[in-house]
């Protein structure tokens, strides 16, 4: 059997860990290839150690049977190797095509071609059914469409083999099925890929074999044929992991959040939540559904301070926080774990320690009369990372360095350490494996045990169907709906993300 990738024996240290411990990989030619396994199992790791940003100790790597030695990634573009980064490697303030082309630009005498660069763009992103304006701007365009240009990318520097970090973690629903049917055209036109996840049915939809790690050693591949989710999610966790979420009902008391007639405005005035009312009570979790953009993000803005409220109040246990200073507002009893745990959740070049009192520092015993003290703060980031289960070689260690299932343990435990009576959660288990998201949604609902809010805004609605006590569904800024998740369907939700219980009750759309 000739194997288009082979990765043999490979390892790779950091100083005081082994991420990669002995591990092989073959990949075959017109396959697509999982490689799946835990945050920080090490799968990222060892596919920058094919794409030549790391340089493994030991092992081989092997293109088309053929030994290879891959020092930058500029010799695993030559060798047909391109990977699609889960943060993209992209310029906000220039074009699709100047970002395609960069490095690599078409000369016309000495100065660029970029007439002749976007027909080619245009024609490379109509082969492959990519769809993307070649003059529109990186700032301009959506995260999905933002997800095409680096797939472009690889492809004008003629990749054969496509390597997928996490592509599904930033993706709105539909733009995770357009991008399954990208990664079939793909196949159709003789690519191979190697897609690193921890989605278990995004697997088994769309993957030929999977490899499977596990704390960094390799523990096996199989064929996605014959296995399921289960075995897999046992694989990878090295235990029994529960797919549904265990809760006793819910047992709600007085309003902790009052919202009513909200209205607020983006840059351009235009309204993103528009007369939104919503209460949440002690008790429960109110987990709000709807397509992205339909003004969520504002709405968590506009409750923690981080945008202006244009008309409309917001209170916290009958007491009025509209505008107040985003200080004020979490000090009068809220937690915040941010949707975008790197650009509002971390300092991402702060040590982890120093990140779980970010809410707290210029408190006691964490500093006094504005001199930090730097013992209670590593003692205090010891007790939330082991209570929290943060793995993380030590607290001094930067945050950057985390995983992602790690980093976001590390803002729960930090903000649900502060005993808030309401904790809003948004897309608290985006892009991790069902280990940490298991940790998380139990954390949750301990809080709701506790009698305390909370607020569960999530594009993923089998999470929102399994966490929340009710489901408020947001269309164009209003919530058009609650509903009860027990009495309710996936099918009938996503019929209300679209507006259709409005326009049937005969008001404007």
């Amino acid at each position: 059997m000739e194997y288009v990738i082979e990765m043999l024996n490979i390892r790779k240290e950091f100083p005081g860990i082994v991420a990669n411990d002995n591990i092989t990989l073959q990949v075959k030619k017109g396959e697509i290839h999982a490689l799946l396994g835990e945050n920080g199992a090490g799968k990222s790791t060892l596919m920058n150690v094919l794409f030549g940003l790391y340089q493994p100790e030991k092992g081989e790597i092997r293109v088309k049977g053929k030994k290879v030695d891959i020092t930058n990634p500029n010799i695993a573009n030559d060798l047909g190797i391109g990977m699609v980064h889960q943060h993209f490697m992209l310029v906000d303030t220039f074009t699709v095509t100047e970002n395609i082309i960069l490095g690599n630009e078409p000369k016309k005498g000495t100065s660029i071609n970029l007439k002749e660069a976007e027909k080619q763009v245009k024609e490379i992103s109509e082969k492959y059914g990519l769809k993307v304006d070649p003059t529109a701007k990186i700032s301009d365009i959506s995260v999905g469409m933002q997800q095409r240009v680096e797939i472009l990318k690889t492809l004008y520097r003629g990749a054969e083999i496509l390597i997928f970090d996490e592509p599904t973690a930033v993706l709105t629903p539909q733009e995770i099925k357009e991008l399954i049917q990208i990664l079939k055209t793909l196949i159709n036109e003789g690519k191979s890929i190697i897609l690193i996840t921890h989605k278990l049915k995004e697997i088994m939809e769309v993957c030929d074999r999977v490899t499977v790690i596990r704390k960094g050693e390799g523990i096996g591949t199989v064929n996605v044929v014959d296995t399921n989710p289960n075995e897999l999610a046992s694989l990878m966790v090295g235990r029994e992991v529960s797919f549904t979420t265990e809760k006793i009902p819910a047992s709600p008391k007085e309003d902790v959040l009052t919202i009513e007639n909200l209205v607020v405005k983006d840059n351009r005035q235009v309204p993103m939540v528009n007369s939104l009312s919503l209460s949440i009570r002690a008790g429960e979790i109110v987990g709000v559904a709807g397509v992205d953009g339909n003004g969520q993000t504002e709405l968590i803005e506009a409750i923690t301070g981080l945008r202006k409220v244009n008309s409309g109040t917001v209170k916290i246990n009958n007491k009025n926080i509209t505008n107040m200073h985003p200080r004020k507002i979490t000090e009068t009893g809220i937690g915040h774990i941010p949707q975008d745990r790197h650009k509002h959740g971390l300092v991402l070049d702060f040590p982890v320690g120093e990140n779980m009192v970010l809410q707290t520092y210029y408190r006691q015993p964490f500093s006094k009369r504005g001199v930090l003290n730097f013992k209670a703060i590593y003692d205090k980031a010891s007790q939330l990372i082991t209570e929290f289960d943060v793995r993380t070689p030590s607290s001094t260690t930067l945050a950057r360095a985390l995983s992602g299932g790690n980093q976001q343990k590390a803002i729960i435990g930090r903000e649900v350490d502060r005993n808030p009576d309401l904790l809003i959660a948004a897309q608290p288990t985006r892009g991790l494996d069902v280990g940490a998201i298991e940790f998380i949604h139990s954390r949750l609902i301990e809080q709701r045990d506790n009698g305390k809010a909370v607020l569960l805004i999530s594009f993923e609605l089998d999470e929102i169907m399994n966490v929340s006590d009710r489901i408020a569904v947001i269309y164009e800024g209003k919530i058009v709906d609650i509903v009860d998740p027990k009495e309710t369907t996936e099918q009938e939700l996503g019929l209300l993300m679209a507006g259709s219980k409005r326009q049937k009750e005969g008001e404007p759309s």
